[in-house]
């Protein structure tokens, strides 16, 4: 195993994300779980509740009964001799409602206003080949054709050789022109692609600053859930810094995000979609959701729980790919020891767990050291160390803190600079 790609742990000591699944195409009904691989099922005992009574301060006597059923009669009688003097029709040729011209004003930054700005420049993408296809979203980066969407949601047409399947992507914009699309360059470690499509002219999104988001912070999502393109929802950010690892069916590799939560409801076919803050600009890249089991129903659909690509990460990997077709990851060049259960990520013990000339090397890490935190934030197992590296760009200066041996007390802090890899 070279540097931090491992299979992912879930024994966690520290509040983690409920498992999630990517959605570009309808998942089947499956208990939480963080790949698209058989999860494990829930269930709850099921309990019995006697309603209380309901104790009302006012009572209706018979009186008042009485009184609305002749009321009721009375009506009745009304109509009828209406009726009567009227020919016995209770039809009227001339009949005319009244209509109003006013004009709803929509202030700039509402909900309408943005996502009539948005909607263009977010586009449904379809993959078909003989094992199969699904459907995504993605949006416009540059005039010039350049889409950002999700790893996933194009893996369905990279054939066994690694090259791309003729015909099986599709890009249909969102005024219902279809092209060919091509993809670019694609890391499955983030979950990223970059497809360009014949067409100039087309108006790219803003990139927005998704360090600066704040938990509470309203925002939009919009994309093709279901196939339902130009699908607008609202939401808030509900957490930031969530360690979301997903796999693929279409793929072995594993995403690690450091993610932004959201509770805008986000389904299958969102994925690749934008996550929009309240002026437009895109601060995410919907990427995953938790589902719930079969012991809930088989609910596959919005619970509330979404998970976003912060796209400060997300314009990085895309610049890599749009000028060289890959990209890169930072590293500090070891190996994991996946079946240590925390707290903490643990070198593996084998002799070549530190890549000689890493920066875990220069920093004196050794094998069997466990690293119990990354810029003073604790991590409570391999996968939130590899998140919380990634979420960092290669030549980052980061502060790792570990133990080693015995001496589970005695904490020790390093320097060191993230290297980069493209593997």
């Amino acid at each position: 195993m070279s540097n931090e790609d491992q299979t992912p742990e879930t024994d966690s000591a520290i509040p983690s994300v409920p498992p999630v699944t990517p959605w570009w195409s309808t998942p089947t009904a499956s208990a939480p779980s963080f790949s698209t691989s058989a999860p494990e099922e829930s269930s709850f005992e099921s309990t019995d509740f006697d309603p209380a009574p309901v104790k009302s301060s006012r009572r209706i006597g018979l009186p008042a009964v009485l009184a609305l059923s002749v009321l009721a009669g009375s009506v009745g009688g009304a109509v009828g001799f209406t009726a009567a003097q009227n020919g016995g029709s209770l039809f009227d040729i001339n009949a005319r409602l009244s209509t109003t011209r006013s004009v709803v004003e929509r202030a700039p930054g509402s909900v309408a206003e943005v996502a009539a700005r948005i909607i263009p420049s977010v586009v449904s993408i379809t993959t078909r080949t003989s094992n199969g296809g699904g459907t995504g979203s993605g949006f416009v980066l540059r005039s010039d054709g350049y889409l950002l969407t999700n790893n996933h949601v194009v893996a369905d047409a990279i054939g066994a050789d690694g090259g791309q399947i003729a015909g099986a992507l599709k890009v249909q914009l969102s005024d219902g022109r279809t092209f060919e699309g091509q993809i670019v360059g694609r890391d499955p470690s983030y979950d990223l692609a970059v497809v360009k499509v014949a067409v100039t002219g087309l108006t790219a999104l803003a990139l927005g600053d998704s360090d600066k988001i704040q938990v509470g912070d309203p925002v939009i999502a919009i994309g093709s859930p279901l196939g339902l393109s130009g699908t607008v929802t609202t939401g808030i950010i509900s957490a930031k810094n969530r360690a979301v690892t997903t796999s693929g069916s279409t793929s072995p590799d594993n995403s690690f995000i450091n993610a932004l939560q959201t509770d805008a409801a986000i389904n299958p076919g969102n994925s690749g979609g934008p996550l929009v803050d309240a002026t437009g600009a895109v601060i995410g890249v919907n990427s995953a959701i938790a589902s719930l089991g079969s012991a809930f129903g088989g609910q596959s659909g919005s619970i509330g729980l979404g998970f976003s690509i912060p796209i400060n990460q997300a314009k990085r990997t895309a610049e890599e790919l749009i000028r060289t077709g890959v990209s890169s990851h930072p590293i500090i060049g070891v190996s994991l020891d996946t079946a240590f259960a925390g707290p903490g990520a643990r070198i593996a013990s084998t002799g070549d767990a530190v890549t000689p000339g890493s920066p875990a090397a220069k920093a004196g890490l050794q094998p069997g050291d466990v690293i119990v935190a990354i810029d003073d934030q604790r991590v409570a197992n391999s996968d939130e160390l590899i998140v919380a590296i990634r979420s960092h760009s290669p030549g980052d200066r980061v502060t790792l803190t570990y133990t080693r041996g015995n001496a589970k007390d005695v904490e020790v802090k390093v320097n060191l600079t993230l290297a980069a890899s493209t593997k």
